[in-house]
C-alpha cells in the first residue's frame, strides 16, 4: 500500500509542471483523478499529532495502523473521490474525514 501511495504522489509531482504551464484542465481524466487523490493523500497525511497540539490548537489523535493502511488503500482505490479534499485535512481517521465532509455539506 505504501508503494501505491508513493506512486500517486510521484505522479502528482511529475504533473505539477504541466499543471503550472497549461492548467489542470489540460490533463487527461486519469491524470485529473490522480491529482485529486494525491491532494487528498497529502491532506490526510496531516493527521493531528500530540506534539503539535500547542501550535495547531487540535488535540492529537491515536490511529491504529490497520485503520491508517485501510484508509489510504480506499483513497488510492477511489472510494472517496466524491469527498472534498478539505475534509481530509487534520483528521485522525477516515471516518472523521467523512463526518467532516458531512458537516461541510450542511454548512454550505
Amino acid at each position: 500500500m505504501a508503494r501505491g501511495v508513493k506512486s500517486i504522489l510521484q505522479r502528482y509531482k511529475d504533473l505539477q509542471d504541466i499543471i503550472a504551464i497549461l492548467g489542470i484542465e489540460e490533463l487527461s481524466d486519469d491524470d485529473k483523478r490522480t491529482v485529486a487523490r494525491a491532494r487528498k493523500i497529502e491532506k490526510f497525511l496531516s493527521q493531528p499529532m500530540f506534539v503539535a497540539a500547542q501550535f495547531t490548537g487540535l488535540e492529537g489523535k491515536y490511529v491504529k495502523i490497520e485503520d491508517t493502511v485501510r484508509s489510504f488503500k480506499e483513497i488510492v482505490e477511489g472510494k472517496y473521490d466524491e469527498v472534498p479534499e478539505q475534509a481530509f485535512y487534520m483528521v485522525g481517521t477516515i471516518d472523521e474525514a467523512l463526518e467532516k465532509a458531512e458537516k461541510m455539506k450542511v454548512g454550505a
